[in-house]
């Protein structure tokens, strides 16, 4: 059963983010194998987590006794730039522990033509496996309370794992709603912050309808709930590296607003403080 919703859920993400993705294909640089490597790599401790008749490979980062928060890829896979907020989401106050399981089974998409082939072939039933053995594996390693956090494709699971995955204590998502084939954000039962861009145009996935949607959805659930727009901001805001923000630029996304990010980042301090710490 699962397996038949998140195949629709599969094709809806082919669908909303393709239409706009295929306009820039030509335009995006393929960033080398090197350049993807985050150059903070050293900060991770490699880890492989065991469900069902599998093994897949997780990175943390942070203080082992920390509460955990599971961060979850953009449709690129693990880069340099989710590798990025997995360390700041370490250092933020009071601390956390941060781990990002990889989905994609150490593939790496290099412009959107790859992401895009990635996301379509996504296990998506095994990705949800993926993330509440992620959760459980931080439970059992000395983070006593676990929140899910993602962008973009991220954003959209981490979302649908309030719904079904009852380990999670707290949910922040970016830039990404589920499909109601993948999850109905009503059933949701941890708490959830979504942000969004105002001028994010992937439509019925992460753009203003999109996430108006969500808040209903969300408020008919019952779950403590925040829903914040951004005026001004495009998708992938949170996209403040160097390589991210030339990425974003050559995708036809050159909003720079480092207020909204910093005050984003403080909105996803307090949630997780307030249902982690």
């Amino acid at each position: 059963m699962l397996s038949t919703l998140v195949s629709s859920s599969s094709r809806f993400f082919s669908s909303s983010i393709g239409k706009t993705s295929s306009l820039y294909r030509s335009s995006i640089p393929s960033f080398s194998r090197l350049s993807v490597r985050s150059m903070a790599d050293s900060a991770f401790r490699k880890i492989q987590i065991q469900r069902d008749d599998t093994t897949f490979d997780a990175y943390v980062v942070g203080k082992d006794d920390a509460p955990g928060i599971v961060v979850i890829q953009e449709w690129w896979g693990v880069d340099f730039e989710i590798k990025n907020h997995a360390i700041k989401i370490s250092q933020l106050e009071p601390g956390f522990k941060a781990l990002i399981p990889d989905l994609y089974r150490g593939k790496v998409g290099l412009d959107t033509a790859e992401a895009q082939h990635l996301m379509d072939g996504l296990d998506w039933p095994g990705a949800i496996k993926d993330i509440r053995a992620s959760v459980n594996w931080l439970k059992s390693n000395g983070s006593k309370k676990v929140g899910v956090t993602g962008m973009c494709m991220g954003g959209a699971l981490a979302i649908a794992s309030s719904v079904l995955v009852p380990e999670v204590d707290a949910v922040v998502g970016f830039y990404g709603t589920p499909s109601s084939e993948l999850a109905d954000p009503a059933q949701a039962k941890a708490p959830i912050q979504a942000h969004f861009g105002e001028l994010d145009n992937f439509v019925g996935f992460s753009d203003v309808t999109a996430a108006k949607n969500l808040e209903e959805k969300l408020k008919a659930s019952g779950v403590a709930h925040e829903v914040h727009i951004y005026p001004g901001n495009g998708h992938a805001f949170l996209n403040r590296s160097p390589e991210g923000v030339s990425r974003r630029k050559s995708m036809g996304l050159s909003d720079e607003d480092e207020a909204a990010v910093e005050l984003a980042w403080s909105r996803f301090t307090s949630w997780m403080k307030q249902y982690l710490a």
